[in-house]
């Protein structure tokens, strides 16, 4: 029986394992490495965030994204480049060949508890028995569609996350719904690929993040307007840098900062490839949805002024998010799911400061953490503050042990002074 089974090989899935490996616990990764990043996004994307935010977490601090375009070459991690979305895929691999033991690439299908622990089995029917279980499936089992368009066959209407190569669309016109980076891009994405898109959100205006702040600068500056791992600004260091802190808010508290914080904006490096290659209807709401009978669909909008409008268009794409939801999550034993204790008005799972879950034994790592811990959660940043507690809550489950327990800090920002303390550690 594993110490540890680990279903995702992702960002997160990776930092718990290399910190569990580290601890010498006998840990089980299972998934394939950076999958969503490999084939879940079109190519030709950029991480949003900044490279040395972007790390995987190892206890030492290393095997960094800057270390391996050191080794590799093909792009510069410095501050404020964009990184392809390609290579930090790349890096995760590197990072898992170096850091973490021998990763399974099969689907966990079905997750139950057990005596001593609990039962894995895998898409091949093999069962696997750990002590314990973090959960770090990423985001892909809680896409968001619209109600409207979930009702539209596949052939004219897909996720974001749906699409690896949007060459497919050339000379087509593509409706693209949203307003966050994802719609954006894609949007900006499709009219480089030959596609004729045009995007429709119910946002009034398109929010774009200013070119980041240098990383060097006066310390009255600095103070003003801190860097985090999120951006700048005091608000952003504190979602950031202190999801323990979010974990103490009141509920209706936290719920009410996840709609409004770090909300949907565009990279400041796409906005040229954007502004006037792609039209707009924003302020607008879909109200209906369906097939003509020449196979375009037509879409029911309303304006912002109430009027309503007819969009017909070859192809609908959603980025339209995600939404954590325990309900979602098909492998999970339905009566272990239906006993979890949920997070206050929300359909994901309440958590202890350990990212463990009301069933002993069972943690939670990635997008579900978010509705306890705020949105770093929805950031690869936020794995290098959850792998080393998470880990400690593992070893202490595993010790049959209760009370505090005292976590590594994670490697300081640059520019950072690394004796001082981590915030919210």
């Amino acid at each position: 029986m594993h110490d540890l089974a680990v279903i995702g090989a992702g960002p997160y899935g990776l930092s718990v394992a290399a910190h569990a490996a580290a601890a010498g616990l006998d840990v089980r990764v299972f998934g394939r490495v950076m999958d969503s990043w490999r084939n879940h996004m079109p190519e030709g994307m950029y991480l949003k965030s900044e490279p040395w935010s972007s790390n995987l977490s190892h206890p030492d601090g290393g095997h960094s994204l800057g270390e391996y375009a050191g080794e590799h070459g093909g792009f510069d991690a410095v501050h404020g480049r964009p990184v392809p979305v390609a290579a930090f895929a790349d890096y995760g691999d590197w990072f898992a060949g170096r850091t973490v033991p021998d990763v399974d690439g099969r689907d966990v299908t079905r997750l139950t508890p057990a005596d001593g622990g609990f039962l894995l089995r895998t898409a091949d029917g093999e069962e696997v028995r750990a002590r314990t279980v973090a959960l770090a499936v990423g985001v892909l089992p809680f896409r968001e569609m619209p109600g409207v368009l979930a009702p539209l066959p596949d052939e004219v209407c897909t996720h974001s996350t749906g699409h690896r190569d949007l060459r497919r669309f050339a000379g087509t016109d593509v409706t693209v719904v949203g307003a966050g980076q994802a719609a954006l891009e894609t949007a900006a994405l499709l009219a480089e690929s030959g596609a004729r898109p045009q995007l429709v959100a119910r946002t009034r205006r398109i929010r774009w993040n200013t070119l980041p702040a240098p990383l060097e600068r006066p310390l009255l500056t600095s103070l003003r307007t801190p860097h985090s791992g999120l951006g700048t600004g005091w608000s952003t260091w504190v979602w950031a840098e202190l999801p323990g802190a979010v974990r103490r808010l009141p509920a209706a508290t936290r719920r009410r900062r996840a709609d409004t914080a770090l909300g949907p904006a565009g990279a400041w490096w796409l906005r040229d490839r954007y502004e006037g290659r792609v039209p707009e209807l924003l302020g607008h709401v879909l109200r209906g949805a369906r097939v003509r009978p020449d196979g375009r669909v037509r879409l029911e909008l309303r304006g912002p002024d109430g009027t309503a409008r007819a969009l017909d268009t070859g192809h609908v794409v959603a980025a339209t998010g995600f939404t954590p939801d325990l309900a979602r999550l098909d492998l999970l034993d339905e009566s272990a799911a239906r006993a979890l204790r949920l997070s206050p008005g929300t359909r994901a799972p309440a958590l202890s400061g350990v990212f463990e879950t009301s069933h002993p034994g069972l943690f939670v790592a990635g997008l579900l953490s978010a509705p306890t811990f705020g949105p770093a959660m929805r950031f690869v940043h936020g794995a290098s503050w959850t792998a080393p507690r998470l880990v400690a809550g593992v070893r202490r489950r595993l010790r049959g042990r209760s009370g505090a327990v005292r976590v590594p800090h994670p490697a300081p920002a640059p520019g950072a002074d690394a004796a001082a303390p981590v915030p919210g550690s």
